[in-house]
């Protein structure tokens, strides 16, 4: 709202506060006007209000000082205040999209920047090759929703009025279905994990039973247990990723948020005695026994990128499919869950997800067992618990 101070009977100054700018600075805009003679002194303040409100318009319009900022410009900034936000990994992924943007519209004024210039955009990355065959669509999107980032940061801090990056129509992605392991395939894998080393063996039990990601497993320390109310408690609020040009980082995990874990007796009975193997394991070696818990033989921090190679030897021993990967678990923990009859928001949570829906649409998958039994539930309903004839099709 504008502020107005009076100057003399008919001189006024009027104040209007326009958020901050991409530095961190308030941004204001001030005009000072002079109310004409013609005006009856009674209708003074009616005048000034009048004007006051159509300065205030035309600052909160987009004629900010800061809306001529070219994109790169304020992109740049954008990325500097994230790092508190995000995970190391996904701040590189944003910057690493981001870049390949500026060629495109780096050096367009936030407030010149319309959806047709983001849609020539598109078309241009459509036209990029990987591995000689063009990138997916699914790709190119997300460099828009780098963008799109960019620009909602803009719009909140009242720099642009609307997100050009919201009205464009995008074509459908193509779906790819998510395979989730049997649990005969979970047999074999077990098998399989029994003649591994400890830190394998543990790292991908853990996978398994926490549905954590690959960057939270490797940052666990033991002094992320506790004993709360006599349930052990598992503390995740760290990862450790590998980031283009700068090795393995660690920081918050992806969205930012801790999150607790119960363990049951089996699970926790399993934590204590990987920690005692560890124990002397290191007493063995002689050398200090690491804070945290997936370390090697020698007590040393595995690279992330190491479990997630060596997991698909262990796919190929156990005649698992190749569409199989590290993130399948999360799938498999998720799915499990919910399959299970275990309340969404508690396996958001155990997720680290605060969205429900996303959750669903992300990693609910009906097992092959599921959908059998939806169709033995609508046969039922249909035709009664048995059908006299099971060789005699349906509506014979």
């Amino acid at each position: 709202m504008a502020s107005i101070k009076k100057i003399n009977s008919r001189k006024f100054k009027i104040t209007v506060s326009n958020g901050y700018r991409f530095d961190g600075k308030k941004k204001c805009r001030a005009k000072t006007i002079t109310v004409p003679e013609s005006v009856h002194p009674r209708a003074i303040p009616q005048y000034v209000a009048h004007e006051a409100e159509d300065f205030e318009r035309l600052v909160k319009n987009g004629f900010g000082e800061d809306a001529d900022t070219p994109f790169e410009d304020f992109a740049r900034s954008w990325l500097k205040r994230q790092t508190a936000k995000y995970a190391p990994s996904t701040l590189a992924m944003y910057e690493r999209m981001l870049e390949v943007t500026f060629q495109y519209i780096g050096a367009i004024p936030l407030s010149k920047l319309r959806p047709i210039a983001l849609e020539n955009m598109l078309i241009e990355l459509r036209k990029k090759m990987c591995r000689g065959k063009p990138i997916q669509e699914a790709t190119v999107q997300k460099y828009l929703t780098a963008v799109s980032a960019v620009l909602t940061d803009a719009k909140r801090n009242e720099i642009i009025q609307k997100n050009p990056a919201r009205m464009i129509d995008l074509p459908d992605t193509k779906a790819h279905a998510q395979a989730i392991p049997t649990a005969e395939e979970v047999d074999h894998f077990f098998h399989v994990l029994k003649d591994e080393p400890l830190h394998y063996r543990y790292f991908y039990l853990f996978a398994i039973y926490t549905g954590c990601r690959r960057g939270e497993l490797c940052a666990l320390k033991w002094s992320d247990f506790s004993i709360i109310d006599d349930i052990t408690t598992l503390t995740v609020s760290r990862s450790r990723s590998s980031v283009s040009g700068a090795g393995v980082v660690e920081g918050p995990t992806k969205n930012g948020r801790s999150r607790t874990i119960a363990f049951d007796d089996t699970l926790s009975w399993s934590a204590v005695c990987y920690m005692a193997a560890k124990i002397e394991e290191a007493k063995q070696g002689g050398f200090p026994f690491s804070e945290y818990l997936f370390t090697d033989e020698r007590g040393q921090l595995v690279h992330p990128d190491t479990f997630t190679k060596h997991l698909r030897k262990l796919y190929e021993k156990a005649g698992l499919s190749k569409a199989y990967h590290l993130h399948t678990w999360r799938h498999f923990f998720v799915t499990s869950l919910l399959h299970g009859g275990v309340d969404k928001q508690t396996v958001a949570d155990l997720a680290g997800h605060g969205d429900t829906s996303f959750l669903e649409r992300t990693y609910c998958h009906p097992q092959m067992e599921r959908k059998l039994q939806a169709s033995d539930c609508l046969t039922t309903q249909l035709f009664g618990p048995t059908v006299e004839n099971e060789d005699e099709p349906l509506g014979a």
